[in-house]
């Protein structure tokens, strides 16, 4: 099996950021996603990585992934 690498994804909601520039609030998802998140995943490969991150965080719910890279290790 192949060893897993550690990814980080640039996410935010673009629902939420529509809402609070007038005045209103998300039904479903807390307004501190209109902010960057950085969040870890876990993955063989940058294009599994993209597809987790797709899943998890679904362009149809308004969310918005920035990019995804690979984190290197400091030693």
């Amino acid at each position: 099996m192949a060893q897993l690498k550690k990814f980080e994804a640039a996410v935010y909601n673009e629902e939420v950021r529509a809402c609070l520039a007038i005045g209103e609030t998300h039904k479903g998802v807390g307004e501190e996603w209109a902010e960057v998140h950085y969040v870890e995943l876990l993955a063989r490969n940058l294009d599994d990585a993209k597809a987790m991150a797709a899943r998890r965080f679904p362009a149809s719910k308004g969310f918005v992934i920035r990019e995804v890279e690979e984190m290197k290790e400091f030693l």
